[in-house]
This record gives C-alpha cells, structure tokens and sequence, in this order.
C-alpha cells in the first residue's frame, strides 16, 4: 500500500530545558515544559505534542529530551514508544540535538521532511500555525531550503532575536537576509519601522537529508563526531555511542552554527499570537485578570488594595494579600517566593542563591 505524502511528515521535539525563570513552580525535577504553567488543564509539553499531531503522524513525533524526564513524558504521552523519545547523555546547546534527531530520522526514512519546535511555546491559533507548517512542508519538499517561522513584531521587544527578510519577494516564504540577536530598545524599534523585520520563534523546517547537508559543510567537526555512529542510529548500540561521545559536541546552538551561515535560508513572516513564556509576566499576558489586574493560576484571592499581582499557587489555594501591587507570588509545596514584578529577570539568581543555601533539589 502506496503511504500519504504525511508518511514523510517528521518532527523534532525539543524538551530538555530547565525553565529556571519559572522557579519555584519549575524545577530540574519537574521543569516548565511539562507543567501546566498556564492553569488550562494540560502541559505545555501535552498541548505542543497534540497541536503537531494534527498534522504529522504521532509516530514520527520524536522528542529530545534529558535523560531525568523520560518517565515524565511517558506518563503525558502515554502511547509515546521508547523509540520516539531521545534522551541527551548531557545539556548540550540545540545543534547537537538537532543533528543527532536529524540523523535518527533520516536513517529511518531519507525522504523525511521534518520540524523542529521548542516544547513550551503558547500558539492560540493552531489552524493558522498548521496552515503555515504545511506551506514550509510544501516548500522544503519542493526544493532545498531551510525554513524558519517568524512572528510580525507587535512593539520593539529586546528579549528576541529578529531576521530581517527581503521584502520584494511576492512569495509567503521570503530569503532570509541577516539574523540580529536581541538588540537594543531604539534598535527594535528601528527594525519595526523598516516592515521587514521578524521575531525569531526558534521554529524550523527541512529535510532530514537538507540539514546533514549544512551540517557537513558549516559544523564539520560536529558533524565527524556524530558519523561515527552512523551504523547504530536506532539499535541498541546508540546509546552506548552517545555516552561515549554526545559530550564531544560543541554547545552551540542552531542558530549560530547553522542558520547564520548557510546560503539557503528563509522565512516565512506570521502574524498569529505567539509566545515562547519566556517569564511570569508572558504568561500574565495570556490570561485574563480580575478587574484589579490580578492574574491567578491554579489559586483563589481575597484582596484589598492589591493590583497587577502574578500569583500562582497549587490546588487551588485560598491566597489573601493586602496592600501589595505589581508582585508576582509563586508557591510550591517547598517554596513560596515573592518579587516585584520588576525584578523577575533575577529570579534565576535567586534560585541559584536558594540552591546554595538550602539545597539542590530545590532548584
């Protein structure tokens, strides 16, 4: 029996990071991706795995992962085969998971055509987002090009990258023409004037074979480390290879080693509500408040003179706060943490500080 063009839908996972910024509700032991941060009834992880399910058969989902989480994912995606999920020897940067995912994918199938998606990114549009990943399917299929997704910039953020596209194009996809890691506030708001400037979602599309290609030519090293396991790409003697090796690899990401590079780079501008929840206040961004500006997750509030706060708590607790504007409150069942809400980029440092004091596990 002749398989549908999906047979060769493919797609990458990337669910290996900590969430430190999330902390106390996210920790190593339970990271960001695979709670419900936003309260909604299911992990970022789960709405993610569904989301490209629609699309591209739940077997050729393959997620790459820490080794610590493996139980973690079973136990969300309980149909999820051993096969499918790819646990890293150690934290390494994005190529060296991307590369090793490409391999494995195209050792099981060269005409594969794959994804790449972070696991914890928020997309309210799923009919727009899938409607996008099937045109960069169409055109990867049709010729060779890696594909990025990128978000119209609604105001001059600093926290993401931009690409800058060439406009002329009349094509949905257009060239890629230069990548800017966060800029500075003026220069944001510069990009947003000139109309041709995008937020780098960190959203990619290929083909298997494609993206070995740029690694072979622009990661030559990397890519020398991962041929030597070219014979034991799923069998039982993988593992073992990535012991060995998987250290080896420079931690580097994607966007450095591959796409700021390599000639055949484009992307497709979007205009859907994204975000990658990057801190508590994202999140506060995508929920609704009370009429004071309070955004609750997973807590009940008894207040008085309390605005703009960020509180979440667990099983529904009961919080009671007066007088208190503009904190973000998170507890867990060892933590209860409260900042300003201007101070929630330190709060990986004061994680950090907290592991030192009192322990690991903590963080």
């Amino acid at each position: 029996m002749l398989g549908t063009k999906k047979d060769n839908y493919y797609a990458i996972i990337m669910a290996g990071g900590v969430g430190s910024r999330f902390w106390p509700s996210s920790k190593a032991s339970n990271p960001k991706q695979f709670i419900d941060i936003l309260g909604v009834g299911e992990t970022l992880f789960q709405t993610t795995f569904n989301r490209l399910s629609r699309l591209i058969p739940s077997e050729n989902i393959y997620v790459l992962t820490n080794k610590k989480y493996v139980d973690m994912i079973k136990e969300q995606v309980p149909h999820i085969k051993d096969y499918q999920i790819v646990p890293e020897p150690e934290m390494r940067n994005t190529a060296p998971s991307i590369l090793l995912g490409a391999l494995k994918i195209y050792n099981k199938n060269p005409d594969a055509l794959t994804l790449v998606a972070p696991s914890d990114h928020w997309i309210k549009d799923e009919e727009a987002f899938l409607e996008t990943v099937q045109l960069a399917f169409d055109g990867v299929e049709k010729e060779d090009r890696l594909i990025t997704l990128g978000i119209e910039p609604t105001y001059p953020n600093t926290g993401y990258g931009y690409i800058k596209y060439d406009k002329s194009e009349e094509s949905q996809i257009k060239k890629v023409e230069e990548f800017t890691e966060k800029p500075s506030l003026k220069k944001a708001g510069k990009f947003l004037e000139a109309g041709n400037y995008a937020w780098n979602a960190g959203i990619f599309i290929w083909s298997a074979r494609f993206i070995i290609e740029n690694f072979k030519k622009y990661m030559p090293e990397m890519y020398g480390i991962f041929e030597k396991g070219e014979k034991l790409w799923n069998t039982n003697g993988e593992n073992d290879f990535l012991e060995k090796n998987y250290h080896r690899a420079s931690n580097i990401s994607i966007d450095y080693g591959i796409m700021e590079k390599a000639d055949s780079v484009y992307v497709i501008p979007v205009d859907f509500k994204w975000s990658d929840l990057g801190t508590w206040s994202s999140v506060q961004s995508e929920l609704p408040s009370d009429d004071k500006g309070n955004t609750l997750i997973n807590a009940r509030l008894h207040s008085k003179d309390a605005s703009d706060n960020i509180i979440s708590s667990y099983n529904q607790k009961i919080v009671a706060i007066r007088g208190l504007s503009d904190y973000i409150i998170v507890e867990d069942k060892d933590v209860l943490m409260i900042v300003p809400k201007s101070e929630e980029q330190e709060i990986k440092e004061l994680r950090e500080s907290v592991m030192k004091e009192f322990g690991d596990e903590l963080g």
